[in-house]
């Protein structure tokens, strides 16, 4: 029997969605927060403040909006020079969030409960449930014998407007990587 297994990012609260005006002065460290370092509590607290959308964010720094939000969540890795000109466009003191999450520190990407309980990272992952071998089979015809890099990759969220209700668009542009024979 081949059993497989995703792992899908960890679900942490979003401050922005759940955060009052007057919340902005909540002890870092605490709910909802808990979850993460508190440099990534300022930037959530920062961004919440601002009104800032990863969008606005990502051009304003030069990245991707999908980047960005996983810098926020942790899961990705800023140089000194992206933090400090991400602190800039968010109003806020570098001095502390280079500290943290400067050289020394690196992304523990990829862990979480499975299967996820937040409803949108579950639709996610059951996608991979019931399309997985079907997307495997097709990259192996199109492709040949090998992967989908998620380290090289692209991933980008569209909106299609539809008469039905507007439609949420994925897509994940990965390189391939055969495997390799020896």
């Amino acid at each position: 029997m081949v059993r497989i297994y995703v792992y899908i990012t960890p679900f942490f609260p979003s401050p922005v969605s759940t955060m009052a005006s007057s919340d902005a002065t909540i002890p870092l460290g605490s709910a909802p927060y808990r979850d993460l370092p508190d440099a990534l509590n300022k930037l959530f607290i920062a961004k919440a403040r601002n009104g800032h959308t990863f969008e606005q964010i990502g051009k304003a720094i030069n990245k991707d909006e999908i980047w960005v939000a996983a810098l926020f969540y942790g899961q990705a890795k800023a140089t000194e020079e992206e933090l400090n000109k991400l602190c800039l466009v968010l109003g806020i003191s570098s001095t502390s969030v280079v500290s943290e999450l400067g050289p020394h520190w690196y992304p523990n990407r990829g862990i979480g409960s499975i299967p996820p309980t937040d409803p949108v990272i579950y639709r996610l992952f059951e996608g991979v449930l019931v399309y997985g071998h079907a997307i495997k089979a097709v990259i192996h015809e199109k492709f040949g014998d090998g992967i989908m890099s998620m380290i090289d990759c692209h991933v980008s969220v569209d909106k299609k407007p539809d008469p039905k209700g507007d439609r949420v668009v994925l897509t994940f542009d990965g390189k391939f990587l055969p495997y390799a024979k020896w």
